[in-house]
């Protein structure tokens, strides 16, 4: 019989639990028409995504021995099977308009992955993921918690973002070392993030970078701040203050930086 071996280069721990591949798979919205899964494995997800019939639905595989195993156990996947790399791969040239993303999404890419999800928030209106579960609790975490960061600012601005339970490591083969947890993205109605994206991401990642400092202190590679968030920590700043924030920062960089 064909089989799949768990490739460690891959960060591949196969699921191999019925009831937390169901629960996962009935995680997604009811609305979900188009769905895009990352990283089948041997397919014990893909089995109860198959069974809900969506419009479109595609299973991303960068190893080609999952994909061989893919082919002959789901051969109903047919062209929607993909041998391909999910940090390559041109989302608008495989699905018109909205889609959702899911999947027991390897630990090494994880963060890789939600970062493509971050930079085509536009297209990617859903998204449910197994994370190793220190991952899934940062990008969960709300303001003023010591797990909040620069992947919860970034994918709050854009995400209502739901921690939907734990997962022990005895229901992957082989079991992972840490405990993992699944996790809900769904996009929130903010049309536009009031700032630039890039000088987002810049100052969201300055801040962060010495958290335990004031941000006044913080900051000072991209300016002098003393705005009304100086004396506060990375932390403590919601989305919007950070949007803020940014707006600031910019204006300070180019007043110390005139063209």
């Amino acid at each position: 019989m064909y089989e799949v071996r768990a490739k460690k280069h891959l960060g591949q721990h196969f699921l191999k639990d019925e009831n937390i591949a169901a629960r996962i798979a009935g995680s997604l919205s009811a609305s979900a028409k188009q769905v895009l899964e990352v990283g089948p494995g041997t397919g014990m997800l893909t089995k109860y995504l198959l069974k809900q019939n969506f419009d479109k639905f595609v299973a991303v595989e960068v190893d080609r021995e999952s994909a061989a195993f893919l082919r002959i156990h789901y051969p109903q996947l047919g062209d929607g099977l993909l041998e391909a790399d999910i940090l390559r791969m041109d989302f608008a040239g495989v699905f018109e308009g909205p889609f959702s993303v899911i999947g027991n999404f390897p630990y090494n890419i994880s963060s890789q992955i939600l970062f493509r999800v971050l930079e085509n928030h536009e297209q990617v209106y859903e998204a449910v993921g197994m994370f190793q579960r220190e991952v899934a609790v940062r990008i969960a975490a709300p303001p003023g918690k010591k797990d909040y960061g620069i992947l919860s600012v970034l994918l709050q601005a854009w995400y209502d973002i739901e921690y939907l339970f734990t997962v022990d490591p005895a229901v992957f083969t082989p079991p992972p070392k840490v405990q993992s947890a699944v996790i809900r993205l769904q996009r929130n109605d903010r049309k536009e993030l009031g700032c630039s994206e890039k000088m987002l991401l810049q100052v969201v990642k300055t801040a962060f970078n010495q958290r335990r400092k004031t941000l006044h202190n913080a900051l000072k590679p991209l300016g002098d701040y003393n705005g009304e968030f100086a004396g506060k920590r990375a932390e403590q700043l919601s989305v919007e203050q950070f949007v803020s924030l940014t707006n600031v920062m910019q204006e300070i960089m180019a007043a110390s930086n005139p063209e």
